[in-house]
């Protein structure tokens, strides 16, 4: 197992996961940061999600991926 964190951030700044969650391997992390996303955008609110990317780092704090919310939203038209 693996500690990971899963930063959130848009244009206007970065929020950050102070608290990680243990991960077995990569498709683990990918699929929790889907969820995650998932759980965002289902909540209701006046939030423009597109702007938005999960930033997935590691111990050290080095960005191991980065997942947009347009890749689960689509681009606007």
């Amino acid at each position: 197992m693996v500690q990971v964190y899963f930063h959130y951030s848009n244009t206007e700044g970065t929020l950050i996961d102070r608290c990680g969650t243990a991960v077995a391997n990569l498709t683990e992390a990918r699929d929790r940061a889907a969820q995650i996303m998932r759980s965002m955008i289902l909540t209701p609110s006046a939030e423009d999600w597109r702007d938005w990317v999960i930033h997935v780092s590691d111990d050290d704090g080095e960005e191991i991926f980065d997942l947009p919310f347009t890749s689960m939203l689509g681009k606007p038209h």
